[in-house]
């Protein structure tokens, strides 16, 4: 039987010879090849030297008692709960599609519902091996020479470099979840419950919005006994079932991949909650895997914005996550209602971040619990408007509120903005450092002009 940590340096030695094999034959702009990606903007065409990491998904090593997972940055997160369940544990951030990375999780800041106790996922990492763009590989941990890369991974979207090898930390789990769903009507009552959940005993914590004075609270705690089990992985939807079910009881495998089935509500878009379309499509094609690929054919083509134009009508994607100090949410969430209007919105509570130990690209408020806002639609205006109007008018709320938004799709700040919001002062200090001949695109490059 092959030894996974020396596979690992097989593999690690491979590249080390091709990328001195890059240095010596090219200078193009570094980019990730990957057959499919969970970012939602578009990428402008160019030169591109483009770096198969493909091998790197393989989970290395669990350690029970020390509360860790290895786990190579290509690793799909539905590879790691598998390897890391059959160990009696999960890792302690699961982010909610089985098709991202865990490099991705870690330099695209990963989310989930433990997060109102554990953070994001990079809150949870221990160590870190970083594929530097200019071809060595640096091994970073907290406190090492390289603690100011591990700090400054986080939202740096490859940039500075790609995860090898990342360890973070588990937590262990029980057979199932018991789900309460909460109704709230006032948006205050229902923020400051979810903003005060880590001081209870809740294993997970997320919400939705389905409307002015309709708001859930989904609180689950682990379980060794459960009198029935809900299923949605086909038939069933789960965000319908918030609304109709007060107590659930799912497989802690389910509860963890309960959004992926229907990429949370997004499903819609293609027709997927029809129960025809869900028996043609079968269990095995209602995942995040199939809308990814139809998301992409439709970005290509152009289909649904054909359609809308048809309609006399301009639409644009909104597809956003934004963390807002939980003092402010309420205010954003009238926001939203009253000036963007997408709804279902997915709530998520995270802790409070720890001013000794700062993630200078993605600062979140230190000292206050912040309150994750996911919303994912396209908007239909009946009149002509600038490009990127709607994502305008969320971005200079969130800068108002004190808040940050994630990267992984469209933004449209000017450079002034972009550099008071993600500290590009202490970014240009890792770029210099770490990438000193800009052999890797620049992160407002990259999130903002699509290059």
């Amino acid at each position: 039987m092959s030894d996974p940590m020396a596979d690992h340096a097989a593999r690690t030695k491979a590249l080390r010879d091709t990328m001195a094999l890059r240095r010596a034959n090219g200078t193009a702009p570094l980019r990730l090849a990957k057959a499919s990606s969970n970012l939602f903007r578009d990428r402008a065409s160019g030169a591109r030297s483009r770096l198969d990491l493909s091998a790197f998904d393989h989970v290395l090593r669990t350690d029970a008692a020390g509360g860790w997972v290895d786990a190579e940055g290509l690793t799909r997160y539905e590879h790691l709960v598998d390897a890391t369940l059959t160990q009696g544990l999960m890792p302690a951030v699961v982010p909610q599609l089985k098709t991202i990375t865990v490099g991705g999780a870690v330099f695209g800041v990963g989310i989930e519902a433990t997060s109102f106790r554990r953070g994001l996922v990079h809150d949870t990492m221990l160590e870190l091996d970083v594929l530097l763009p200019g071809g060595d590989i640096v091994a970073c941990t907290p406190d090492n020479e390289h603690s100011d890369l591990f700090r400054g991974f986080a939202n740096s979207y490859g940039t500075l470099g790609y995860a090898l090898r990342v360890r973070l930390r588990t937590l262990p789990v029980r057979p199932f979840v018991r789900v309460e769903h909460r109704a709230y009507t006032v948006a205050e009552d229902f923020f400051e419950t979810l903003s005060q959940a880590h001081r209870g005993t809740a294993d997970f914590v997320d919400g939705v919005v389905f409307g002015p004075g309709r708001m859930i609270a989904n609180v689950g705690h682990f379980t060794d006994q459960a009198p029935w089990l809900s299923d949605y992985g086909y038939e069933h939807i789960y965000y319908q079932s918030l609304t109709r079910q007060p107590i659930d009881y799912l497989r802690t495998l389910d509860y963890l991949w309960r959004w992926d089935t229907d990429w949370f509500w997004c499903s819609r878009n293609v027709g997927a909650q029809h129960p025809l379309v869900r028996w043609l499509l079968g269990r095995k094609r209602l995942n995040s895997h199939t809308y990814t690929k139809l998301m992409r054919w439709n970005a290509r083509w152009g289909i649904t914005r054909r359609l809308a134009r048809c309609r006399g009508l301009y639409p644009e994607s909104v597809i956003q996550d934004v963390d807002i100090p939980a003092g402010r949410a309420a205010e954003f969430l009238n926001f939203l209602l009253q000036q963007i209007g997408i709804l279902p919105i997915w709530i998520c509570p995270i802790q409070a971040a720890d001013p000794a130990k700062p993630f200078p690209l993605y600062p979140r408020p230190a000292g206050e619990a912040c309150i994750n806002f996911g919303f994912w639609d396209v908007v239909h205006s009946p009149v002509a408007r600038e490009a990127g109007h709607f994502n305008r008018l969320v971005e200079r709320e969130v800068q108002r509120l004190g808040g940050i938004k994630s990267l992984y799709s469209d933004s449209f700040f000017t450079r002034e903005e972009f550099a008071m919001a993600y500290d590009m002062d202490s970014y240009t200090a890792l770029k210099t450092k770490y990438d000193p001949q800009h052999r890797a695109l620049g992160l407002y490059e990259k999130c903002v002009l699509h290059a």
